[in-house]
């Protein structure tokens, strides 16, 4: 980054683990604006869809999921962030969440013991939006539907997607990681919702189903246990 004590506004001796994921969430942030690219975990990154590119708001899927939801509200309600008016910008909230959740996952042994933690919400909510996304526009916006499965979109979508599941699989062996994640999992593991996301990727996306209780996990498809 070109300012590098951004990162330092977010680390707290509070909570370690919480304050360095965040520290790389809004870093990924910064960065992805900087080079106008998602920087990815593997040290890659992958060049944003164009200001001016047609897509639908985001905001429209809101009605799909529970309004009182945290990230419902923080990312999808009009005027709340630019995720809900851009598309590039959901994406973009997606891959940080991805650094977030792989960052708290690698600093696990400084994890306090005496407080619940929601690691994995934000991601399990992204996905979950990414996939409604998807699906509403192969169900009812037939321009963005075009759009998303040009080549350089389908790549673009199915880099951040793998990765995304590569984050949240890794993160189901940790106990008490999430507070808000079983129903997006659950949505996430609801073969009904991942048709689109079956044509983009070419494959099934990933039941992350190992991470709710007495789940294991699955390639698509309903819950396994």
């Amino acid at each position: 980054m070109s300012d590098k004590r951004h990162f330092l506004r977010f680390l707290t001796c509070d909570d370690v683990v919480l304050g360095l994921s965040t520290a790389v969430h809004e870093s990924v942030h910064l960065l992805t604006d900087e080079k106008d690219a998602y920087p990815l975990i593997d040290g890659g990154a992958v060049r944003r869809p164009l200001e001016s590119s047609p897509f639908f708001a985001p905001r429209d899927i809101a009605k799909k999921f529970d309004p009182r939801d945290i990230y419902v509200q923080n990312y999808l309600r009009r005027g709340a962030a630019s995720s809900a008016d851009e598309f590039r910008f959901l994406l973009d909230e997606l891959n940080a969440y991805s650094h977030d959740l792989h960052s708290a996952v690698k600093l696990v042994p400084l994890r306090r013991a005496d407080r619940e933690v929601g690691h994995r919400d934000g991601l399990a909510a992204l996905m979950s939006f990414v996939m409604s996304y998807a699906d509403t526009a192969r169900q009812s916006v037939p321009a963005t539907w075009e759009l998303l499965q040009r080549s350089e979109t389908r790549q673009l979508v199915q880099t951040l997607w793998t990765q995304a599941e590569t984050v949240l699989e890794a993160s189901c062996g940790v106990p008490a990681f999430g507070r808000e994640d079983r129903k997006h999992i659950n949505f996430l593991c609801d073969r009904r919702n991942g048709d689109a996301l079956t044509h983009l990727l070419g494959r099934a996306p990933v039941c992350p189903a190992a991470c709710l209780p007495g789940g294991t996990a699955s390639a698509g498809g309903s819950v396994a246990r």
